[in-house]
């Protein structure tokens, strides 16, 4: 990926950090979300069951990179992340009811890890708390007609941080959120047309200043916060996007049907598609493993430094 070193710098000053605890001390990493972030960890089969791999990006994910390639402290991940997931299925529901909400990840912690059992034992002050969800809030809700969507997005947040209310009882200190990506861009919907696009990228502005504005209050209500980081996916999906060609991508707007329930391996390539390593998109809605490996890097970046660098919404 060519100028990828100096495009991080650029990518990571989109994050805001406050706090003492940076990625090299974080021992323990609890992680929620949903299709984007899950690796098919199922915490009830048991606390040390390993890591299937089941992923969207045919390849690692962020976390995956995350607790792989820049684990610097030799940190211990718990995925809990579900794909479909969505805040809670009763406000939004997934594609299936049997899809695991925040909620219900939220409550898999309560159950199985707030306790501090052998093989997580955890503290506040070595533990980080990741969610990154909203993806398919959004994206399942943004032409509803009888919602006021910033209304509807408060109902949201108001769910949401009641779960990180829970987390912090439990002893969460430090936290990192990532904004939902502009998956307006995304071949789903861009094959409905611009107006489509222009309406889901309006909504996600609109759920992201959301989220934004609750972490605050949320740090506001909790003076005792450690570390909290909002990264914003939006410049590095952005910035990827627009100089495809220049960060290796044959193509960033449409997938190859061949690839896009996976492929054998990482270099796969089929008579009529290029290698399914260089697509942005695997399907019509979920980013290749290399897309997942730049944020990973970013994310490592702006999670080693407690220095105060903004966010703006």
């Amino acid at each position: 990926m060519k100028l990828l070193s100096a495009s991080l710098s650029l990518l990571c000053a989109a994050s805001a950090a406050v706090g003492q605890l940076t990625w090299g001390t974080t021992k323990y990493m609890f992680v929620f979300g949903d299709s984007y972030t899950t690796d098919g960890y199922n915490v009830s089969a048991g606390v040390n069951s390993p890591d299937p791999g089941y992923t969207s990006s045919n390849g690692p994910n962020w976390v995956e990179f995350l607790g792989n390639t820049y684990n610097v402290t030799n940190t211990k991940v718990f995925d809990l992340a579900y794909g479909g997931a969505t805040i809670d299925g009763a406000l939004v529901a997934p594609y299936l009811p049997t899809v695991l909400s925040v909620v219900q990840q939220v409550e898999e912690f309560n159950q199985y890890l707030a306790n501090k059992p052998p093989g997580a034992e955890w503290s506040s002050s070595d533990s980080l708390f990741a969610i990154w969800i909203g993806i398919n809030d959004v994206g399942n809700s943004w032409d509803w007609t009888n919602v006021t969507q910033p209304a509807f997005y408060d109902v949201l947040m108001n769910r949401l941080f009641g779960q990180m209310e829970d987390l912090y009882s439990a002893g969460a200190r430090s936290f990192l959120f990532l904004t939902v990506p502009p998956t307006n861009r995304a071949p789903l919907f861009l094959a409905q047309g611009i107006n489509t696009t222009i309406a889901v990228q309006s909504a996600i502005a609109d759920y992201n200043a959301h989220l934004v504005s609750y972490i605050r209050q949320f740090q506001a209500n909790h003076t005792d916060l450690d570390q909290v980081t909002i990264f914003d996916t939006q410049p590095v999906f952005n910035t990827l996007l627009d100089a495809a060609e220049t960060f290796g991508f044959y193509n960033s707007t449409g997938y190859c049907a061949a690839y896009e329930n996976g492929t054998p391996e990482r270099t796969t390539q089929v008579e009529g598609c290029a290698p399914v390593s260089s697509y942005f998109w695997l399907n019509t809605l979920h980013p290749v493993f290399t897309v997942h490996d730049i944020l990973a890097k970013a994310i490592s970046t702006a999670l080693s430094t407690s220095m105060y660098t903004g966010i703006a919404y």
